[in-house]
């Protein structure tokens, strides 16, 4: 006999074949009319349940889209008629962004979301990818949104299992939305995050278990970021002995919360002491929800803060200020690693560090069975209702065992569905979504680790072709060599010549910058050039690098001034003896353009003859143009 599995949060459930359709009213899920309390154990069976049979989930997944967009020009360009799983894959091309684009920019400019997806298109999620130096826009649809919310309602569940009371206490939990445009259709385009944010499926949380927020749902929503995160920690601290768990959604957002709250400690127990509100916060719905918070003057609590955060070290700063805390919930993996050592330093190892779920917004992937691991050994199993996933084969270090670009076509016949995928092999990962994505190459690189009952468990292993990222930035090889190339230009009317080159991201202080090690070589009687000249370089880089990091770096403030280090002539032969001598050949050596090895900077660092920065933000249009 079957048991239940239910498919969507608003979809159906197959009771011993039969369909019974399921709606989603605040916390609740109705099933014919009654009342089910969609509660930490039902999301822990669910979770079971799906993980017993994704397979057979999987082929249903696909099964819907393809009922439910079978008509859109899209898919009927390569499928006709056909509704068949087999003609999807022999058919249905495995392709980037770009294939997606023509029909994007039509939706955006009014014609019908039939292009693509069955359902109206309410929005256009803009990604942290970037296609021609913009943003990727995703088209979404209403029960997207559902979707997300029954993604969310497993992760605290699951952590409950290890830390129970979670629902006893409040969640210091940092959120940012981004300001958000419209698409000449009329269409709002804004960040998968922002969306939800201003969701009626977000304001409704209240009513779930374990979402008692410190921060009000105004102090969120508030476009700037900076009075945002001063009301945001200032909640948290006036209720800082009923924080039971903290968080941000990248590790690198939550490390800048604390460098502000370094900055600003003193003015939050002036507010805490007085009762009163910074006049820095101009905003009025932060300020009427704030003031419902400062009620009163709290010299008291105002003394304790101020004791704890004058102290000459920060280490272990966050136990101290949230002694009640139990986790800090942030993507740890992929590039946000690097800042793994910065939390343990503030949290003194007291605070365990947890990576809960794989998400972005083209789907939500996979969650954390076990959050509590090593950052390291973080392994998500996706869950197989979010979308339909394939996987390309690659090779034993991730890289590709065919000869393909990252814009090129995949032989379909090298796809391996979800169940089929083996342990300890590395696989790209290919989605196809409900809102007119089909076979869609995320970039992802991913390893199977193991599995869970019968669905595979996934170690995030990097973005293909990414070789720096400090925030939500993504930097290719390809990005960077364009940006230095014109850079570089910049030298030759001084009889200078670069050399060679390489890069890493420091996040040794926040926010994290880009650092290039140049070496120079001088002609005539020249010995080195001007500092003007090499701060233009720098922002001559920044200029050429792609709308995400122009943005961090103007709008976000998440990444600093580039850097540019001048390393002392024959530099990066020793950089290549260093790689010989540790077991790399001669004959196939090529220069890293991105350090990840202690060593190697260490090296690089030692031969520094002078270091040159960025003398102002690079241009940023907050715009997409079509």
């Amino acid at each position: 006999m079957r048991s239940a599995s239910i498919c969507l949060l608003l979809g159906c459930i197959d009771v011993e074949k039969k369909v019974v359709h399921l709606q989603l009213f605040g916390h609740c899920l109705f099933m014919d009319g009654k009342r089910i309390e969609y509660r930490g154990e039902e999301a822990l069976k669910e979770i079971e349940r799906m993980t017993i049979m994704p397979d057979e989930i999987q082929k249903d997944t696909l099964k819907k889209i393809l009922t439910k967009n079978g008509e859109t020009e899209y898919l009927k360009k390569y499928m006709g008629v056909s509704r068949d799983i087999s003609d999807f894959k022999s058919y249905v091309p495995v392709v980037t962004y770009k294939s997606f684009r023509p029909y994007i920019q039509r939706i955006m400019n009014g014609e019908d979301s039939s292009l693509l997806t069955g359902d109206p298109i309410t929005e256009m999620l803009s990604s942290s990818g970037t296609s021609g130096g913009e943003p990727k826009l995703v088209p979404s649809i209403a029960e997207d949104l559902n979707r997300r919310t029954f993604f969310y309602n497993l992760i605290l569940p699951i952590i409950n299992q290890y830390v129970p009371g979670l629902d006893d206490g409040k969640a210091m939990c940092l959120y940012f939305v981004r300001t958000e445009r419209s698409a000449p259709c009329g269409l709002p385009i804004r960040s998968v995050l922002t969306g939800y944010y201003k969701s009626k499926h977000f304001k409704c949380r209240v009513r779930i278990p374990f979402h008692d927020d410190t921060s009000p749902d105004p102090v969120i929503l508030c476009n700037d970021i900076n009075q945002s995160m001063y009301c945001q920690l200032l909640a948290g601290l006036v209720h800082r002995q009923q924080v039971c768990r903290l968080g941000a959604i990248f590790a690198s957002a939550f490390l800048r919360s604390v460098s502000f709250l370094e900055q600003n400690w003193v003015n939050f127990c002036d507010d805490i002491r007085t009762g009163t509100l910074d006049p820095s916060i101009t905003d009025p719905e932060c300020r009427s929800s704030m003031m419902a918070i400062l009620s009163f003057p709290n010299p008291t609590l105002a003394k304790e803060v101020e004791e704890i955060c004058g102290q000459t070290s920060w280490k272990g700063i966050l136990w101290r200020l949230w002694p009640r805390a139990k986790y800090i919930d942030a993507v740890l993996t992929g590039s946000m690693a690097q800042y793994i050592p910065a939390l343990e330093f503030y949290t003194e190892g007291k605070i365990p560090l947890v990576s809960t779920m794989y998400a972005s917004s083209e789907c939500y992937f996979g969650v954390n069975l076990k959050p509590f691991c090593a950052p390291e050994d973080v392994s998500y199993t996706l869950v197989p209702n979010m979308g339909f996933f394939e996987f390309i084969p690659l090779g034993e270090n991730g890289t590709l065992v065919m000869d393909i670009g990252k814009d090129e076509e995949v032989p379909k016949r090298k796809l391996v569905d979800l169940a089929k995928v083996k342990v300890g092999c590395y696989y790209e990962l290919v989605v196809t979504n409900f809102s007119g994505l089909y076979r869609y190459r995320m970039g992802d690189v991913l390893q199977v680790t193991g599995f869970h009952n019968r669905a595979p468990q996934f170690r995030f292993i990097c973005r293909r072709s990414v070789v720096l990222s400090v925030d939500s930035d993504k930097t290719s090889e390809e990005d960077l060599h364009k940006s230095v190339t014109v850079a570089k230009k910049l030298l030759e009317p001084y009889d200078a010549l670069l050399a060679e080159y390489t890069t890493y991201a420091d996040t040794s202080s926040l926010p994290g910058h880009y650092v290039l090690f140049w070496e120079i070589v001088y002609h005539n009687l020249v010995t080195q050039v001007d500092a003007s000249v090499l701060q233009e370089c720098c922002i001559a880089v920044e200029e050429k690098l792609d709308y995400v990091y122009r943005r961090c770096r103007t709008y976000d403030k998440s990444v600093g001034p580039l850097e540019i280090r001048v390393v002392k002539s024959g530099t990066f032969l020793a950089l290549m003896d260093l790689f010989i001598s540790q077991g790399g050949s001669i004959s196939q050596y090529k220069t890293p353009r991105c350090i990840t090895s202690a060593s190697a900077l260490e090296l690089l660092n030692a031969n520094v003859e002078a270091s040159f920065f960025s003398p102002r933000y690079p241009t940023w249009i907050n715009a997409v143009q079509f």
